[in-house]
């Protein structure tokens, strides 16, 4: 039941202590979660781990994008403005909207769940205007 590399559509238990992360730069590093490594079909998932203080660009995606604070302050800069976030608020973010989460600690570490309603969902930076496949970032 807990075979994660099956491409099947097996029910799957994903432990993210045993997933390898991504570091995403900038103090920020990704566990994947739910993909089609597993076969899902309808959405990815996955938790991004900030450091104290860790700050990602600003970007938007080509999909709606739900956003879970599972633990430590956030902020979500957002539609010109920077709403403080507690444990457990979620967002709900259309595509191609511009935002970014950071970290509002210098002490403590930051844990968001993502959920893209998409399995080609891209991320494209704000400032360079590079997209990319958000998968691509998970292997």
């Amino acid at each position: 039941m807990s075979n994660p590399k099956s491409s099947s559509a097996t029910p799957t238990i994903l432990r993210p202590n045993e997933i390898a992360r991504h570091d995403r730069g900038g103090g920020a590093a990704t566990t994947p979660l739910v993909s089609r490594r597993i076969g899902a079909t309808g959405f990815i998932n996955g938790i991004t781990e900030f450091r104290p203080g860790a700050v990602i660009p600003f970007h938007s995606h080509n999909c709606e994008e739900s956003v879970v604070l599972l633990e430590g302050e956030a902020v979500i800069d957002i539609n010109g403005e920077s709403v403080p976030l507690s444990q457990f608020d979620t967002t709900w973010i259309p595509p191609n909207v511009v935002h970014r989460f950071r970290n509002a600690s210098e002490k403590s570490p930051m844990k968001i769940l993502w959920i893209y309603a998409s399995m080609d969902a891209t991320r494209t930076l704000e400032e360079t205007g590079e997209t990319r496949p958000v998968a691509s970032e998970h292997r």
